[in-house]
Parts: C-alpha cells; structure tokens; sequence
C-alpha cells in the first residue's frame, strides 16, 4: 500500500482535476459547445457604427452589441437604420437616456451639470434607463437586452443603482478588463477590453488568450475608423472579424444578451449539477 502522504497527494490532485474538468465543462457549455465566447460591444450611438461596423459585421456574417444612448441624434436620425441592423440579428443595448458620469472623479472634466450622475438619485437614474428601454422597443420590438453602465460608473452616493433594474436586463456590461469562466462572470459588471488605437495583433492576441483558458472575452470599442475620441482603425478591426470568422468553429461569437442568457443558465445549472 501506497504511504498515507502518497495518497492524500494523489487524491488532492484528483479534486483539482475534477473540479477544472467541471469547470471546463461548465464554460464549454455557455460557450456553446465551442472554447471560448467573444461579445463585440460598440458604444454610444455614433454615426461610425452605421457606417463602419454594421456593414463590416455582416459582410463576415457576425453579428455585434450596441449601447444606444436614447438622446444621441444619431438614434433620432438613423431610426430604421438601426431598426434594421436589430432585424439582421444585432442587439441594440441600452446605455441610458442621458449618458450620465460620476463628474466628481478624477478626469471627469467632461461631464455636465444637467448629466452629472453624482447629482442624480437613484430613482431618477432608473427611470431614465427604464425609458430609454421603452425607445428600444419601440425600435427593435425586443424586451430582452443588456445595458451597460455609461463611464463605468456604478453607483450614486455608494448605492449600485443597477441593483433595482436586474429585472429589467439579462444583465450589464463594465468596463473592468478580465478574462474569466463562465462560473466566474458576474452579470450585474461583465468585464471588457476597452480599445483605442491598439493593433489587430492585439486584438487577435487577445481572442488567442480566451481560447487557450476557455473563457469569456468582450470588446468594448467606440470609434471604428474615426467618429470618436477613443478609435481603433478600421484595418485593425477588419483583421479581428477575419480571425473570428475563420475560426467560428472555435469561437462563439454572439450579442451579449445571448451570450449572457447562456452563463445564466449555466450558472443556474452549476449548483444541480454537484448534487448527490
């Protein structure tokens, strides 16, 4: 017989084996049955998502995330382009009526009285994602969807506003940069990569790296060829969706309100699965 030491290294080493062949399991599952899930998000309701990124998804037949700011002109003024891209498999995400930042912190120079969220209640930062959903309906027809928090900013006055809307999203997307499994994710603050200005072999790196840990990777872009103070260029954009597509056997890639419907059931399924 093997010495009492011998075994209890090798019965340890077995727990972590089953519990990483769980864990895989459980991430190949919300991935759908591929290594890894990659979410292209695109913020702020500009006039390069129409121009660059729709057409440039469909032409590889992929298919993205976009945070509408309901006040955005270029919501008002491209409706039925946007209502078109929902119809072409497109989530049309919510980023609030108004886009309000935490103007307190640092670098906020930017912010405005009138959208200043540290000034806003609770109540009245719910009620104006609440109406920027009834505007997405109205486009798109459409009840479930993400949001994502405008600035990253999560609370007012130390209080998760998004806490009284769970009900009302699939879940929120952050701003934080991460990689993790699907046991992991925390749909009420998706990590995300925000891009600007890095090259498509970033980007690609970066899908690589999901991969190989078999784990969630969103992309958090805003300008794509211009449009915006934060910007990727369109050639290194047009590199990532010809990797993601030449490795679509391998790599999910999905609106984040699919993906996130996945990792729930998922993650609901987890605790059933280690009953006796």
């Amino acid at each position: 017989m093997l010495p009492l030491s011998t075994r209890l290294i090798s019965l340890t080493g077995a727990l972590f084996l089953a519990a990483g062949t769980a864990g895989f399991a459980q991430s190949a599952s919300a991935w759908n049955n591929r290594q890894c899930a990659v979410v292209l998000t695109y913020d702020d309701a500009i006039d390069a998502d129409l121009d660059h990124v729709v057409p440039a998804l469909d032409s590889v037949r992929l298919r993205g995330t976009f945070y509408l700011i309901g006040s955005s002109p270029v919501v008002a003024r491209r409706l039925p382009e946007w209502r078109r891209a929902a119809q072409r498999g497109h989530e049309l995400g919510n980023h609030a009526l108004m886009h309000p930042c935490d103007g307190s912190l640092p670098g906020r120079g930017f912010v405005t009285p009138d959208n200043d969220l540290s000034k806003y209640t609770v109540s009245r930062a719910v009620s104006e994602v609440r109406a920027n959903n009834v505007l997405l309906n109205a486009i798109d027809g459409k009840t479930a969807r993400t949001f994502a928090y405008p600035c990253g900013d999560l609370t007012i006055g130390g209080v998760k506003f998004y806490d009284q809307l769970r009900t009302d999203f699939v879940a929120a997307r952050g701003v934080r940069a991460g990689l993790q499994p699907a046991a992991q994710v925390d749909l009420t603050d998706i990590n995300s990569y925000m891009i600007n200005g890095q090259s498509g072999d970033y980007l690609i790196n970066l899908v690589k790296q999901a991969q190989q840990s078999h784990t969630l990777l969103v992309f958090l872009f805003h300008g794509v060829g211009g449009g915006h103070a934060l910007n990727v260029d369109l050639q290194a954009h047009r590199q990532l969706l010809r990797y993601l597509r030449a490795h679509e056997k391998e790599i999910w890639v999905a609106p984040m309100v699919e993906v996130a419907e996945k990792i729930r059931a998922a993650q609901a399924a987890a605790p059933a699965q280690r009953q006796p």
